[in-house]
């Protein structure tokens, strides 16, 4: 029977990416597809999704950067979304429960206000899946998105908490002492090495994290990503992430598929699922708002609240509680599911094309802008800027440093990171913060001087939306970028790119070329 749900992961997930879609749009409908014809779920599915979910929370604490947390944009937004999010869908179950329209019927207030709050929240795994895949977890928007999930999880937790009355072990103030194991902890990664010590390092970090977290009466999850945020000023956290990245990939297939699992709809558990993903524009309006009011760029602002509008998987676990205390009919768990699956279509389909609506509507969501604010990551051009790098990254800064010898303070960097360029700039990098997707950037930029753009960045839709970008604003220089895979090559080439450059055939190239001038200057 394994072999069964792996074919249909396989063929629903390779239909999905044929149609211009997400896979995980196809291994949601392979879990409906199996579900319908009597498949019933194995229990290695069951494990894939928990060690795809604790993999994928402790990557994101890699990433992750304490000061990012305590932002008050990032828990005043929270909590005010998620109040004010409760206090909408109270008010829209006004008429369902006066007429006792479908599922409604007979449910008390305070069960309506729980339904609310098991929508409020937003899918971590939808959402860091999307950042990833687009490249953005590391822009501002991105990182702004995660630490409202992340908050969101600690909420989640005291909610368990207060929901099934008990308290963590007094042995969870021992947790604190986590702090004192960073340094140990980061000498034990510089000595596993480069090859599978270092994945196998990681999953004992993130189970034993959870594992740790879960004896002494907190979430497991929040485990996860506590060791994964200890983590994340190494100078291996780059290196780790990179190489368990496969794995959680492989692993949250269990978790998209067992979404399917929870039981079989009904045309009344279809419609009612409908209607409450056509309310998702009031969430993202929601978020839009109040991140506007706490001083974000409009763009920010867009970008985040669009990449926010979903459901999320924690909303099962909240309704599951309230079915067991028989404040909600079965029913609804198959209701939640659905909902979280038809916002995860939406949201990988929306955000894809997120920075071309902005881009068009930008003088529309702009008007919702702050007046007079500072933008750090729109900045007028050097006039001697001749060549620009898009992406300073590994394969960036190797470009950077290339054409430095040869062109001087003619090369700029740009890049979305906002803690790399600080970086950068510190030891002497002329690097400077932005969004090469955003159209304001190039918009307030004077390219009359820039005669080339190389991209460098590992993913071919970022290098289509900036192609575009410049476009627009009808750049007559030349662009270069790199693909890693023959097929993108035509893609990008087609976009109206000048030149590509295979990423490991040029790499071979070069180093042939390099040692060929090795050669001659000991011959001479």
């Amino acid at each position: 029977m394994d072999f069964i749900w792996i074919l249909f992961a396989f063929g629903c997930g390779l239909l999905a990416r044929t149609l211009s879609l997400p896979p995980l749009i196809g291994y949601l409908i392979a879990g409906f597809s199996l579900n319908f014809i009597g498949i019933e779920a194995p229990e290695l599915l069951n494990l894939l999704s928990d060690l795809g979910i604790t993999l994928l929370l402790f990557t994101i604490g890699l990433k992750l950067k304490i000061k990012d947390l305590i932002q008050p944009s990032v828990w005043i937004t929270t909590i005010s979304h998620m109040g004010s999010w409760i206090l909408l869908f109270l008010v829209l179950s006004i008429l369902p429960a006066t007429y006792a329209i479908s599922y409604f019927s007979g449910l008390e207030w305070t069960t309506i206000a729980l339904v609310g709050f098991a929508l409020s929240f937003s899918s971590t795994v939808c959402i860091v899946k999307i950042l990833e895949e687009s490249g953005e977890l590391k822009s501002r928007h991105g990182k702004l998105a995660v630490g409202i999930l992340v908050m969101q999880d600690i909420i989640a937790v005291f909610f368990m908490v207060f929901a099934t009355g008990v308290l963590p072990s007094i042995w969870a103030v021992g947790l604190l002492g986590l702090l004192f194991l960073r340094k140990p902890i980061g000498w034990l990664m510089n000595q596993v090495g480069h090859g599978e010590l270092l994945p196998l390092l990681g999953f004992f970090l993130a189970f034993g994290g959870y594992e740790l977290f879960k004896v002494v009466g907190i979430k497991g999850d929040v485990g996860a990503i506590v060791i994964g945020i200890l983590l994340s000023s190494h100078s291996k956290s780059t290196e780790l992430y990179k190489a368990l990245m496969g794995f959680k990939d492989l692993f949250l297939i269990g978790f998209f598929l067992s979404i399917g699992f929870t039981a079989l709809p009904n045309y009344e558990m279809i419609t009612l699922a409908l209607v409450f993903t056509l309310i998702l524009p009031f969430k993202s309006i929601l978020f839009f708002t109040l991140l506007n009011l706490l001083g974000h760029r409009a763009r920010t602002s867009f970008l985040s609240s669009m990449v926010l509008s979903n459901y999320s998987e924690f909303g099962l676990i909240v309704v599951a509680f309230c079915v067991e205390a028989q404040w909600l009919a079965k029913d609804w768990l198959v209701v939640l599911a659905l909902s979280v699956s038809f916002s995860f279509i939406l949201t990988s389909l929306f955000y894809r094309n997120a920075h071309r609506i902005y881009r068009d509507r930008n003088t529309l969501i702009n008007r919702f802008e702050k007046a007079n604010l500072h933008r750090d990551d729109t900045f007028k051009l050097p006039k001697h800027a001749e060549i620009l790098v898009i992406g300073m990254g590994r394969v960036g800064k190797g470009t950077y440093h290339s054409l430095e010898r040869l062109q001087g303070e003619k090369v700029w960097g740009i890049d979305s990171d906002e803690d790399r360029v600080s970086k950068l700039q510190k030891i002497g990098y002329r690097a400077l913060f932005g969004d090469g997707e955003d159209s304001d950037l190039w918009r307030n930029m004077d390219l009359s001087n820039t005669r080339l753009v190389l991209i460098a960045l590992p993913y071919i839709q970022d290098i289509k939306n900036i192609q575009e970008q410049l476009n627009s604003v009808n750049y007559s220089g030349k662009v270069v970028a790199i693909a890693r895979y023959e097929d993108q090559i035509e893609q990008l080439e087609e976009c109206g790119i000048d030149r590509i450059f295979n990423f490991y055939t040029e790499a071979g190239v070069g180093f042939a070329e390099e040692s060929l001038t090795l050669l001659h200057e000991k011959s001479n």
